[in-house]
């Protein structure tokens, strides 16, 4: 359908802010609200609330695949800055609106509280804190420790205390952080695709105005965002002449969430790319990433509790690739009368991250003359092959991949992706009932219904000029 539709930036623009716009306006009913304000789903107004929301989504999609067809036509294609521009317009809406498709941020404001009032958050989850922040994190993760580094801890300690235990005011902060991290993000991309010998404008479009930063790390203000704006920083300041800064920026970026580790293996191959003997370069890493990380985290005073707090255990009913082939396989090992039943999802795990390192450690043999490529595909493999999985996940490799992608043909099978785990969850973060899928699909039937009558709208005076 979107073939034949005629486009242009403006048109696009338009199109994207009316579907953040309704996204915005459906969460205020349906979305991952304040306990005090939650509806039940089968109210009108959370009901109205959901279709609204997948109504805007679908629209969002589609402005961005007709942005793209724009970045990849020979002429009157817009550039990295026009781009940012679409990205700060289809931000605007979101801003204000409540959480969107998770309640993670919750969870980051009561453990912020706890690392502000001294509680060891590696140790014991929200419930230690008790009051109204508590109450706001997801159940399931009310008793469980903290998996995020000193950095992002710090930064949620300092919002905590700022904000003074106010929910509206610390929403907020958290938004404008990883705002800030999209913003690293955006300004990271064309850098990271010059050097890669790939189209910046292209990066820009698959690695920040995807569907999925908008809704999981603005809207959702997931501090992936941080992550990955740091880790994008410390690439561009490897490529130059700051490798020191470089393995510093990238070491902070692993101290928000443990995945950016793996940039630390970029640095030093662009470093030995640029001349440096490998034993050297990979000692100047190690030495930075060591520095850094003793010094955040005596600043945060949380401890060094975020090693262990690594392996928190994942959520029962995670969708992960390993943790469904280890429910299968419990499953038929207990119809079978076997005690190896609770065994089989530990194993499957441990297989998962056995096949993780092999594919990484072949990716980079592989692939050690495009570094960035690289990383990004090792990420996507940690994502793909750990034991949970959430969609803001494929972020991590995402961006990456948007920069350094070797051709079309890979954008395009990633823009695919990207569509499929942009409808994946609800914008209550919750899991969806037979009645709330077929208010989803309403809505969204709803947007294709609107684009298919705007297009013929559209086309209806140009046939009658030919005529």
């Amino acid at each position: 359908m979107l073939a034949n539709v005629p486009v242009d930036l403006r048109r696009c623009r338009i199109l994207g802010l009316v579907g953040t716009a309704f996204l915005a306006a459906g969460g205020e009913s349906a979305g991952a609200l304040p306990v005090r304000e939650l509806l039940t789903p089968a109210s009108p107004q959370a009901a109205l609330g959901l279709v609204g929301a997948y109504f805007g989504l679908v629209l969002l999609i589609a402005a961005w695949l007709l942005l793209g067809r724009l970045v990849r036509s020979p002429d009157r294609r817009p550039g990295p800055r026009e781009l940012m521009a679409v990205l700060v317009v289809w931000s605007i809406p979101l801003l204000l609106a409540p959480p969107l498709f998770s309640r993670d941020v919750y969870s980051y404001l009561a453990q912020g509280a706890m690392a502000d009032a001294h509680m060891d958050v590696y140790a014991h989850g929200p419930a230690l804190l008790g009051g109204p922040l508590a109450d706001e994190v997801a159940p399931m993760w009310r008793d469980t420790g903290a998996p995020y580094g000193p950095v992002f801890l710090g930064l949620a300690s300092a919002l905590a205390r700022l904000s003074r235990g106010e929910l509206p005011a610390g929403l907020f902060g958290l938004r404008l952080v990883a705002l800030l991290g999209v913003a690293l993000m955006a300004a990271a991309l064309p850098r990271l695709a010059r050097h890669s010998g790939a189209d910046p404008a292209a990066a820009l479009w698959l690695g920040a105005l995807n569907p999925l930063v908008l809704l999981h790390l603005v809207a959702g203000a997931h501090n992936d965002a941080v992550m990955l704006g740091l880790l994008g920083l410390g690439l561009v300041a490897a490529l130059g002449r700051w490798p020191i800064l470089g393995a510093v920026l990238v070491t902070l970026a692993a101290l928000v969430k443990a995945p950016a580790v793996l940039g630390l293996a970029a640095i030093v191959v662009l470093r030995v790319r640029a001349g440096d003997r490998p034993v050297k370069a990979a000692l100047t890493a190690l030495a930075a990433a060591a520095a850094t990380t003793v010094a955040p985290t005596a600043v945060a005073g949380t401890g060094y509790g975020w090693i262990g707090a690594l392996n928190t255990p994942v959520s029962s009913g995670n969708w992960a690739l390993t943790s469904l082939l280890g429910r299968a396989t419990a499953a038929l090992l207990e119809r079978l009368g076997s005690d190896l039943a609770p065994l089989a999802v530990p194993f499957w795990h441990a297989l998962g991250i056995v096949t993780a390192v092999a594919v990484i450690g072949h990716t980079w043999l592989r692939l050690r003359p495009r570094p960035v490529y690289a990383l990004g595909l090792s990420l996507a493999t940690v994502a793909a092959l750990g034991p949970a999985i959430r969609p803001w996940y494929a972020l991590w490799g995402l961006f990456l991949i948007a920069a350094a992608a070797p051709s079309a043909s890979v954008r395009h099978r990633v823009a695919a992706v990207t569509g499929v785990l942009a409808l994946a969850t609800l914008p209550s973060g919750g899991s969806a009932d037979a009645g709330q899928l077929v208010l989803a699909v309403s809505g969204g039937v709803l947007a294709l219904v609107v684009l298919v009558q705007a297009h013929q709208t559209a086309q209806a005076p140009a046939a009658g000029r030919t005529a």
